[in-house]
């Protein structure tokens, strides 16, 4: 920390995040840290809603998102050029499944549903034999002689006593998760906002990457599409997603 930088009354704050940023990490003051945090807490909120409906209240999840998103502050280094959200929404993430993760450990999964989401998973590797593709959601209802509603129930039951199952493959062979494979459409997937990230970094990747991170990120189009286009399974693209993403996180915090 730079002794000799005066430090600002909070109405002199920049309103650039940049500028506080950089002021921040050469005077080191919490003030202006906490300036920083307010500014973002809007990240938190956002990312907290999406693991609502699990079993364990929105301020809970709010909290551990705001422990969060002051470590990232703390953490980040506006000299690599990044933006702070790109940052900061893998730290928040990280921390709230953890969160889960323990509560999630002490608690045990009640036999009925436990048993229903065996056989939902049991009829959804079956028919995606069958039918040499990821079954809908009403096939693996109309196979289970159930309504496809009581199928999501089931799924979501199961996600509220074990936040890890929305992280677990779906298959033991292939990098495919659940959430990914249940239903017709890719559900809609986070959005990478720091273009210029994505710019700097692509170079780094090799031809079949730079293709797909182009059309999934600056094309915006689905893993099912991107699959056609390149003449591929959709399982391989979760494959190749997987990785690409692997890599960003890499790239993030080196």
């Amino acid at each position: 920390m730079d002794q000799n930088v005066k430090k600002p009354a909070q109405a002199e704050w920049p309103e650039d995040n940049d500028e506080l940023f950089a002021l921040y990490k050469k005077t080191g003051d919490v003030a202006a840290r906490n300036e920083i945090v307010n500014r973002y807490t809007y990240l938190a909120e956002i990312i907290s809603r999406k693991f609502l409906n699990r079993g364990v209240e929105y301020e809970d999840i709010y909290q551990v998102a705001c422990i969060a998103l002051i470590k990232a502050v703390e953490r980040f280094d506006p000299g690599k050029g990044f933006k702070f959200v790109s940052f900061a929404t893998p730290t928040i993430v990280g921390e709230i499944k953890r969160y889960f993760r323990d509560k999630s450990s002490a608690i045990r999964i009640p036999r009925r549903i436990y048993e229903a989401y065996q056989k939902v998973n049991m009829a959804k590797d079956r028919l995606a034999q069958e039918l040499n593709r990821t079954p809908k959601v009403d096939e693996i209802a109309a196979y289970l002689n159930i309504r496809p509603e009581t199928v999501l129930e089931i799924v979501e039951s199961w996600n509220v006593y074990n936040i890890q199952s929305f992280d677990q493959t779906a298959y033991n062979d292939d990098d495919i998760e659940l959430h990914e494979t249940v239903g017709d459409n890719d559900a809609e997937f986070e959005r990478i906002e720091n273009r210029d990230f994505l710019e700097k970094s692509i170079s780094k990747f090799n031809e079949a990457e730079r293709e797909f991170i182009r059309l999934r990120y600056f094309g915006r189009k689905t893993q099912k599409e991107i699959a056609e286009r390149m003449g591929v399974s959709q399982m391989y693209i979760s494959r190749l997603e997987r990785k690409v993403l692997d890599r960003f996180r890499t790239m993030l915090y080196k």
